[in-house]
């Protein structure tokens, strides 16, 4: 299901709590929700949506990775990136890391450790400040 983007900050500001299998059914709607705004955004995570649990998604190319309790454990390289984000308004200065390792469940809840770099670093790691309360 379609879901509004939340835009209110005191929700936003909330530390997601962990994920299980009782909230998979989120992940259906991040990627239904990121399909409807998919020329303008390129990763959300589950409280844009309105549910406080630490799940995101991440556009790669044709392909949407759902990652559930993300947790990135390394990272190198860092710059100061420019970010807009559907949940706030203008763009933002923030320091980003250009490569990262992310541990994380699949939709099975299968754990998995992959690396990742560039603007797929960059999106994951906004998704990950989310679920954190960061605002950027």
């Amino acid at each position: 299901m379609r879901r509004e983007i939340v835009k209110d900050e005191l929700f936003l500001r909330q530390k997601a709590e962990p994920a299980g299998e009782s909230d998979l059914w989120i992940a259906q709607d991040l990627k239904d929700t990121l399909d409807a705004n998919h020329s303008i955004c390129a990763g959300m995570a589950a409280n844009m949506i309105g549910f406080a649990r630490a799940i995101i998604i991440v556009a790669i190319g044709d392909f949407d990775l759902v990652m559930i309790n993300p947790k990135i454990v390394k990272k190198s390289g860092p710059y100061t990136a420019k970010e807009g984000c559907l949940s706030l308004g203008g763009v933002r200065s923030t320091k980003r890391w250009q490569k990262i390792t992310v541990r994380y469940q699949d939709l099975s809840l299968q754990w998995h450790t992959e690396d990742f770099s560039s603007m797929t670093a960059e999106v994951i790691q906004h998704e990950c400040d989310h679920l954190q309360g960061i605002l950027i």
